[in-house]
């Protein structure tokens, strides 16, 4: 018999896994769909329309093959919490089923969160955000650190670090990604910009691939650097001006949103004096 929970290959621990650490208390019996409700630790928030009809329409002709994995819920009484398979629950309402096969399991916060991420990530079903937000989840509440996560999802360190910096980017890049409008090759390259938002319509716009938006980002930066030298060189020729009217030394200091300040540098009350008259004089 072929096991429904089978873990594809270069995952760290597959569900098949995972299942055999966990207590199963009830592996055959159908219950009604309406006992069952979301997990909260569900990392997945978002359900492709086409693809949820496809697996209802799957589900009327040859009925749900692999079971739903809940536990009891702590939350509602008499109720179960899908650990994996919602989606499944999802298109057999859609379907008109009453009934949906299950397998309980005993798992607390931690198992139940594994169970989830471990399920999306091997059918490739969270976007680049929601994988993230899983990661992050288990670092916050559940004490993993990156090598640990790395470690448990079956993937590099570095797939890891990046994906949690796309959780940095600002909130309309974060939509852009969870609607499907930018890839996750996208979003890395706008990592740490202040343009990122300016930056992730350009691509949605002019439809750039990820070479041709490394490209804008490349062609951005050698401008910016451009524009700084330009900066920083009429600054010097503004204080030098400054300080042949006044006498004395003065300093510019430049942030990147053009706000700063301009220090005057006096040497004793003489100076001080000539600096008040050359600015009474001037204004």
């Amino acid at each position: 018999m072929i096991n429904p929970f089978k873990a594809k290959r270069g995952l760290g621990r597959g569900l098949s896994s995972l299942i055999g650490d966990t207590k199963t208390t009830n592996t055959k019996n159908k219950i009604s769909i309406s006992s069952i409700v979301r997990n909260k630790l569900q990392p997945r928030k978002r359900f492709d329309k086409e693809r949820l009809e496809e697996l209802s329409n799957s589900i009327k002709e040859r009925g749900i093959i692999q079971p739903i994995v809940v536990r009891r819920s702590n939350n509602v009484d008499d109720k179960f919490e899908i650990i994996a398979g919602e989606r499944r629950w999802l298109a057999a309402q859609n379907a008109g089923l009453h009934e949906v096969p299950i397998v309980e399991v005993e798992a607390d916060d931690l198992k139940s969160l594994e169970f989830a991420i471990v399920e999306n990530v091997q059918r490739n079903d969270l976007n680049a955000i929601e994988e993230a937000q899983g990661y992050q989840k288990l670092i916050d509440e559940f004490n993993y650190d990156q090598d640990k996560v790395s470690k448990f999802i079956g993937k590099s360190r570095t797939h890891v670090t990046n994906s949690l910096r796309l959780l940095s980017l600002p909130k309309e890049v974060i939509l852009l990604i969870e609607e499907g409008k930018i890839t996750q090759g996208h979003a890395k390259i706008l990592v740490g910009l202040d343009s990122a938002p300016f930056l992730a319509k350009k691509i949605i716009n002019k439809k750039l691939s990820v070479r041709q938006s490394e490209a804008l980002v490349r062609a951005l930066k050698n401008n910016k650097k451009i524009n700084s030298i330009s900066k920083d060189a009429n600054l010097k020729d503004l204080e030098e001006s400054l300080k042949e009217k006044t006498g004395i030394n003065v300093f510019i200091k430049n942030k990147k949103n053009n706000t700063g300040r301009v220090t005057f540098e006096y040497k004793d009350f003489d100076q001080l004096n000539r600096l008040i008259m050359a600015i009474k004089a001037n204004y």
